[in-house]
């Protein structure tokens, strides 16, 4: 409770703050729409010289890029803590974090918080959707719930993997410059991954396991039993949980060895 009504408090301060300065937040809004438009806008000039991908139909490619936007924009909202190394490291606002009794992640996250990006997830929502009607997908209450599991592993394995990297500015007092190397392989991920070779496949699949993002829980629902996706996708939730774990546990290990700012 305690939590969840700090939780209600940094919320509260967000919407002040962006009511003072309104055209800032559309701008926001109108430029990531723009930003997941042309990534869209991308995906459907390849198929105008590709009849499938790897075996994918366009309909399935843009039904996994719809599953992606959703938990990308839940991960975006709570966990964008792009310039954690920068703010809270060089300039030294950790050592106001590690001040007070909240947990310090918990701090910086909200300190962060971004709620427009949400916008972002339920256009990937209407995609998914238009999709599943074009493509004549079964549909059961069951999916529902599904698809609820899924979005929580496949945001939660985001949120692992940029919690330790936003870490490893613990360990080095120079901003690092492997986050934007990241955001760029984890775009991988929207695509089917059979159209990689091996190596990169087994990459994205177990060691940054941006498949569990994308395409694999996506598969669950396109039934691609073929490439057996579909059979690992119900793994996401308990990947979600691992990395997520791990990420913490770097995190928390980063704090202990962290000795403030300095002068």
């Amino acid at each position: 409770m305690r939590y969840a009504s700090l939780f209600w408090e940094y919320i509260k301060n967000y919407a002040k703050t962006r009511l003072t300065y309104r055209a800032d937040f559309w701008i926001e809004v109108l430029s990531d729409l723009l930003f997941q438009g042309m990534n869209l806008i991308f995906i459907l000039i390849v198929f105008q010289h590709t009849p499938s991908l790897g075996g994918w139909s366009e309909a399935e490619v843009v039904f996994v890029y719809g599953f992606f936007m959703i938990p990308y924009g839940i991960f975006s909202t709570f966990f964008g803590i792009w310039n954690f190394s920068e703010r809270y490291i060089v300039k030294g606002e950790m050592d106001r974090v590690l001040t007070r009794p909240a947990h310090s992640l918990f701090q910086v996250l909200l300190e962060n918080v971004d709620p427009p990006s949400l916008i972002g997830s339920a256009v990937g929502a209407g995609i998914m959707a238009l999709c599943w009607s074009q493509l004549g997908l079964p549909f059961a209450i069951s999916d529902l719930f599904i698809l609820l599991m899924l979005i929580i592993g496949a945001a939660l394995i985001y949120a692992g993997l940029y919690t330790a990297l936003s870490a490893i500015s613990f360990y080095s007092d120079a901003p690092t410059g492997i986050v934007p190397l990241m955001y760029n392989i984890q775009n991988y991920g929207r695509y089917p991954v059979n159209i990689y070779n091996k190596i990169i496949r087994f990459m994205l699949t177990w060691l940054l396991p941006f498949a569990f993002v994308g395409v694999i829980p996506a598969s669950y629902f396109l039934e691609k039993k073929a490439d057996d996706l579909s059979q690992l996708a119900l793994l996401t939730p308990v990947m979600g949980l691992i990395v997520f774990g791990l990420g913490l546990a770097f995190w928390n290990h980063g704090v202990k060895r962290y000795r403030g700012a300095g002068s």
